[in-house]
């Protein structure tokens, strides 16, 4: 196997490409440059395993998105994605339990089953499922290794469904989540760095605010008012919400655009003595008390402390669990 070509990184020493959780960004990357990517899905895992079933990677000439083991069997997986992507051929990898490659251990005890295949520039499919993510629309990718189609995905979708005889899977691929942060303290811009640093798209709202951008990597700033932003924007179940301006007449609108127009989460930074306040002033701009039952005065996790990162690290807890919060089925 050594003489396998391989598709990881020349130095995986650190492996930060396993941040990665969604393969679309470098599919993009890598198709609209003209060139065939390699995707591995997670089809079953027999015992425990670190990533569930639907966990993908993606592999690009020396780059790689995602992981499945904690390095157990990344490197072997390159391998075969070296081969696939010279001979165009599907495979399906079997490691652990019952795996016929007895050198290969697994530290969980479990078994993975993984399929690979090819990605051509020019695949219709790959290019469907780019355009949905772009739409931000729900969608399922169906492939047995060399038939695919993207179907949109129903709302009671699971993650990932398979048949094995003969192998299908149907994996489903919802909108990036999305963290929209109004404000411009040390406490907002924690919390955009912070939600940017978790794979987040994030934005940065600062009405009237300076001329230069923060210096957040992977934030994009906005000088517009807030409910106007989401108005253009549009908001979904994927989308959070958090008003951080402390200005009441620029957090309250914007609060109340996101919560009637189904943001998954919505949330207004400030002390909890403003809360009734804060109620009341809804309440009295037409508020519902469903909707306010939804809005999180005060929002993140107590007991963390006050400091930005603090806050911010409750803040983003809490947002991951609110945007997931139905689906048991992710990786």
């Amino acid at each position: 196997m050594a003489d396998r070509p391989t598709l990881l990184p020349d130095s995986t020493d650190w492996p930060v490409f396993g941040w990665a959780d969604d393969v679309r960004p470098l599919l993009a990357e890598v198709l609209g440059a003209g060139r065939a990517a390699v995707l591995a899905t997670l089809f079953r895992v027999e015992g425990s395993a670190p990533r569930g079933a639907g966990t993908q990677m993606l592999f690009d000439e020396s780059r790689a998105s995602g992981y499945f083991s904690g390095d157990c069997i990344e490197g072997d997986v390159a391998r075969h994605a070296g081969e696939v992507l010279a001979d165009g051929l599907p495979r399906r990898l079997h490691y652990g339990a019952g795996s016929p490659w007895i050198d290969i251990r697994l530290r969980c005890g479990g078994a993975l089953h993984i399929l690979v295949e090819r990605i051509a520039p020019d695949c219709p499919a790959a290019q469907a499922l780019i355009a949905a993510a772009a739409r931000r629309e729900a969608c399922l990718w169906t492939s047995d290794g060399t038939r695919r189609s993207v179907l949109p995905a129903p709302p009671d979708a699971p993650l990932l469904a398979c048949d094995e005889a003969p192998l299908r899977i149907a994996r489903r691929h919802d909108p990036a989540r999305r963290l929209i942060v109004s404000g411009g303290d040390p406490g907002a811009l924690a919390l955009a760095q912070l939600a940017a640093m978790a794979g987040f798209e994030t934005m940065l709202v600062r009405p009237a605010g300076p001329q230069s951008p923060p210096p957040l990597p992977g934030v994009a700033y906005l000088r517009e008012e807030p409910a106007a932003l989401l108005g253009r924007l549009g908001l979904d179940r994927w989308t959070a919400y958090v008003g951080a301006t402390h200005e009441d007449h620029e957090d309250l609108r914007a609060c109340l655009h996101a919560l009637r127009h189904g943001a998954g989460y919505v949330g207004m930074i400030g002390a909890r003595s403003r809360a009734p306040g804060r109620r009341a002033a809804l309440a009295a701009a037409g508020a519902s008390a469903a909707e306010l039952a939804r809005l999180h005065f005060s929002p993140g996790i107590a007991g963390l402390g006050k400091a930005p990162w603090e806050v911010a690290t409750g803040l983003v807890a809490e947002v991951m669990q609110a945007l997931r919060s139905g689906d048991s089925t992710h990786p």
